[in-house]
């Protein structure tokens, strides 16, 4: 592989390209001992990725306060999505907190703000998480494991989760925080690999470590709260998470 091809492949993926695809019927009787174009150019773009990849693990290990990872993110331009996005959306919340929260990806609101859950969810999750007295001014910061918004809100793809989850992880280890909380099943499959309905994982305290990290963080799971917009009559299930989790900080 040439670095002409990568540095074209690169060039295909920060244009928003991720897969390459043919509405041209083949036949690969006639070639079984050749090797598909196809094949090849996926195998490039993920060569690529994996580029993008190494670059952010680089850059982040370089990294020793908030405001280097933040600048180091906001000049990152190894994620197409950042290509569609008004703003980066870092952080928002007391650096200083014990309780960090992590979700999904910023939302059109979040996006024009450049503030993670500022819009209906983020209402509806001060609201839940103010019922045992978390708040974003005393003692809980809130980031997502994708910095940018995915057009159209739709859900992250593995290589974007991929890419970014390099920065997540030191975005963890500089702050530090006494408890994980984990908002809905993209953060979940991002951070501990778990793709299974996020129901079995909630009121259980999971364990979080990463190559930054040299003790774990107990992890409390919640439903995210664009789902609990979209499912009122969950809501409920949140008032028991918030009594699991104020239980478990009162035995600290």
């Amino acid at each position: 592989m040439t670095t002409k091809n990568i540095k074209l492949l690169e060039w295909y993926y920060n244009s928003g390209v991720t897969d390459v695809t043919s509405n041209t019927a083949r036949s690969y009787l006639k070639e079984k001992n050749k090797p598909s174009c196809l094949s090849v150019q996926n195998d490039i773009l993920s060569s690529a990725i994996n580029s993008q990849s190494a670059s952010a693990r680089e850059l982040a290990e370089r990294c020793s306060s908030l405001s280097e990872l933040k600048n180091t993110v906001q000049n990152f331009e190894g994620c197409a999505l950042k290509n569609t996005a008004m703003n980066t959306v870092f952080s928002d919340g007391n650096e200083n907190a014990d309780i960090m929260l992590i979700g999904e990806a910023p939302g059109s609101n979040e996006d024009a703000k450049g503030i993670p859950f500022c819009g209906d969810s983020g209402q509806l999750l001060d609201k839940v998480l103010g019922t045992i007295d978390l708040t974003r001014e005393n003692n809980l910061y809130i980031s997502n494991v994708i910095f940018w918004r995915p057009p159209a809100n739709r859900k992250p793809t593995d290589e974007e989760l991929m890419i970014c989850l390099p920065f997540v992880e030191k975005h963890i280890a500089l702050i530090s925080p006494k408890l994980l909380i984990i908002a809905g099943g993209v953060a979940l499959y991002s951070l501990l690999g778990i793709s299974t309905a996020i129901s079995k994982y909630r009121q259980k305290i999971l364990k979080y470590k990463n190559q930054y990290i040299t003790t774990e963080i107990p992890v409390a799971v919640i439903y995210h709260p664009s789902y609990l917009l979209r499912q009122p009559l969950q809501k409920k299930l949140a008032w028991q998470d918030m009594i699991f989790i104020k239980n478990f900080l009162n035995s600290k």
